[in-house]
């Protein structure tokens, strides 16, 4: 079940070459594109390259469980 007033946006990072889903309950009367590119400007790159890398993470094998 979705919250009603939220909205998401998909922002361009240029540092990462990446977009990043951000979720924002904003007032009517406020400018969403200024709203946008500041946080563009407060992204955290580092945290966000660990945070895709921790979760497409490839397993190279499995090994075998022995039942006991």
């Amino acid at each position: 079940m979705a919250i009603p007033n939220v909205k998401r946006f998909r922002p361009f990072c240029p540092t990462c070459n990446e977009s990043f889903t951000l979720m924002a309950m904003l007032p009517k009367d406020t400018d969403v594109d200024a709203y946008l590119a500041d946080a563009v400007a407060r992204h955290d790159h580092k945290a966000y390259q660990e945070s895709k890398q921790q979760h497409f993470k490839v397993r190279v094998g499995q090994q075998k469980q022995r039942k006991k």
